[in-house]
């Protein structure tokens, strides 16, 4: 039986059996898509499966493999992450955070990254009975990198591909044909609780607007309570209410665009729009349409100090704030 070895995933019976029953019986599909938001598990689900895989149907699978495939360092596994593109390299999403690195516009998934992914499957498994391909946030890939991935998924020889994505709508249909669906759903309250607590991170059960933006996903609660935490507490109290002259507008903009890059700021108006909605139901009604308009202008790119300007003193001069 191979179900113990997902127990660390709670609240996925549906996705834990499916997996289970495709190993049991031997009919391992050549891609999966795990569908689900994000943060659920789906990354925790690809580490298991890709153990049991990596593991000969006669043996247990030895400690040390589970700790290489977490590590990312496994010869037969490759873990795709979404890039930035800077200074003329490619940086994954998860070193840009560690380091830092200014983020002006989201990640994708690139053609020179699905390249890499053939190149990888043109040779056979070394060490395990075949080769296992992990496709985070797949989602994020242009038409041309889904295309050249589309070839892969037809001949993949001797591997399983997984893409984690939202679902299926989220990925071009083609793609979407050649992989067996694995469906992770948001958890309840009860599961969340003892996810976040197992991880250290109850602290965020007490932040009613965090829980709210997680909407039934442990790893979207850390990562906005961590995120939470970058924003300056000055800056975040006086943006609790809005501004009540069109001067304090122009300055809370100022400081804003001058403390977050832009995906922070991206996250900053979705804080936003939860805590207006919770704090000022009524009012809020009139307000959060302008937050959402904000979020569209700054993923169209236009000048984050314009959007954030434009759109506070829209707050000031709103029904909803007199």
């Amino acid at each position: 039986m191979v179900r113990p070895q997902f127990d660390g995933l709670v609240g996925q019976d549906t996705a834990v059996a499916l997996l289970c029953r495709a190993v049991e019986q031997r009919r391992v599909a050549p891609a999966y898509l795990f569908a689900g938001p994000h943060g659920v598990g789906r990354r925790l689900a690809a580490e298991h499966f890709a153990e049991i895989l990596f593991t000969p149907q006669s043996g247990a699978p030895p400690a040390a493999l589970g700790r290489r495939i977490a590590q990312r360092n496994h010869p037969d596994l490759l873990w795709v992450e979404p890039t930035y593109l800077h200074q003329g390299k490619l940086i994954a999403a998860s070193q840009a955070a560690e380091e830092g690195i200014a983020r002006k516009s989201p990640p994708q998934t690139r053609l020179e990254q699905v390249r890499q992914i053939a190149q990888f499957l043109s040779r056979p498994p070394l060490e395990a009975p075949r080769a296992v391909v992990v496709v985070e946030a797949a989602e994020t890939m242009a038409e041309g990198a889904a295309n050249g991935l589309l070839k892969t998924l037809e001949e993949p020889g001797q591997a399983t591909i997984i893409l984690l994505a939202p679902g299926p709508q989220s990925l071009l249909p083609t793609l979407v044909s050649r992989c067996q669906t694995v469906p992770f759903q948001r958890l309840n309250a009860a599961d969340m609780a003892t996810v976040l607590q197992r991880a250290g991170q109850a602290e965020a059960l007490g932040q009613p607007q965090i829980l709210a933006m997680a909407q039934g996903s442990p790893g979207g609660a850390i990562a906005a309570y961590q995120q939470l935490q970058t924003i300056p507490a000055d800056l975040l109290n006086a943006l609790h209410q809005p501004p009540r002259s069109l001067r304090e507008a122009l300055e809370q903009g100022r400081q804003v665009t001058k403390t977050l890059d832009t995906e922070s700021q991206l996250w900053l108006l979705d804080y936003l729009l939860n805590w207006y909605w919770q704090s000022y139901p009524t009012e809020s009604l009139q307000w959060l349409p302008k937050l959402e308009a904000a979020k569209g202008y700054l993923r169209r790119f236009v000048q984050p100090r314009l959007v954030w300007e434009v759109m506070l003193m829209a707050l000031v001069e709103s029904p909803g704030n007199h």
